[in-house]
């Protein structure tokens, strides 16, 4: 019997973490140096477990490659996406990721990560880096041999709400006080191009990725912004943020009763705010910020109650 399926998340400590996590959401988290939730995930570094149903334990890594149908019988030998929610309690390294073939040939047969933001929350006046204003890939490792970091960086404000689109070969930072839903590639292949001088709690600088990330990043920087666009479905207003190769991203504000069938594709849920219930084949499920879940392929009809924000991708 088909049903939805609901997700462990999997915690991760940082550097850069903070408190956030369980103070919002309400998280058991490891200590107050959690910086990721790594809520829908099948990558190898930290798959999600089946909370119930008749799968309940079964990782989402086992469950992609021994009941494929709940997917819809998918090409992709790995699940596709990962679901994240990043707390920046201080500024992350300055960073850039490989695309699909660079990551294939260099990172043992990894993804490469383009990954995506919605901004959950972030203090006042918050800002994150986000490109960089060389010309070419000369100028490029110049400022970076020259530790010109002002004039390289470009830095954008934000606020709750925003969305932001990061394709590889962006460099970019999230930065102190900003809390973020990230949908990526399943990949966990990050090289760092400047971390403050920071050190490690060994009193180690932390490894940077020059020759990698200089091969890697696109110059000159590529403006990607997203026209978002809006349509109601009954009682739930659906912002569609982008539509691209690697995954289409949604928020739903829920606000009330709907109904919906997909057949075609599997989805992939994270509530992030206010509260709900879905109702699938005469079963109700509880929707608190912080769930996160999976309507499999061919589920049929289900419907949403109550008043929600939900952030919803799928490949």
């Amino acid at each position: 019997m088909m049903e939805p399926l609901f997700l462990k998340p999997v915690f991760k400590e940082r550097i850069w973490g903070g408190a956030t996590l369980k103070n919002q959401f309400g998280y058991s988290v490891p200590s107050d140096k959690t910086g990721e939730c790594w809520a829908i995930s099948a990558h190898p570094n930290g798959p999600s477990i089946v909370e119930n149903g008749p799968f309940a334990g079964v990782s989402l890594d086992k469950l992609w490659k021994e009941q494929p149908e709940l997917f819809g019988n998918p090409k992709e030998e790995v699940f596709p996406l990962l679901t994240k929610i990043l707390d920046a309690n201080i500024d992350l390294s300055v960073q850039v990721h490989p695309d699909d073939s660079f990551a294939k040939e260099y990172e043992n047969g990894e993804l490469g990560k383009t990954e995506c933001w919605y901004i959950i929350d972030c203090k006042e006046d918050a800002d994150m880096i986000f490109g960089h204003n060389a010309k070419t890939k000369e100028e490029l490792i110049q400022q970076i041999n020259d530790g010109k970091w002002n004039e390289l960086l470009r830095r954008v404000k934000i606020q709750p709400g925003d969305f932001f689109y990061v394709p590889s070969g962006t460099i970019h930072a999230l930065c102190e006080g900003t809390l973020v839903l990230e949908t990526q590639q399943s990949s966990d292949t990050t090289y760092r191009v400047y971390d403050y001088d920071r050190k490690d709690d060994q009193g180690n600088l932390r490894d940077l990725h020059l020759d990698k990330a200089i091969e890697v990043t696109t110059v000159p920087h590529q403006v990607t912004g997203s026209k978002p666009s809006v349509e109601l479905k009954g009682n739930v207003e659906i912002t569609t943020f982008v539509e691209s190769d690697f995954f289409t991203v949604y928020k739903w504000d829920v606000s009330g009763n709907s109904s919906f069938s997909y057949n075609d594709q599997y989805l992939l849920f994270s509530v992030i705010k206010g509260e709900g219930s879905l109702f699938h084949n005469g079963e109700k499920y509880s929707l608190n910020k912080g769930t996160h879940f999976i309507i499999p392929f061919g589920l049929g009809e289900f419907s949403i109650d109550g008043e929600c924000q939900l952030i919803v991708s799928h490949p």
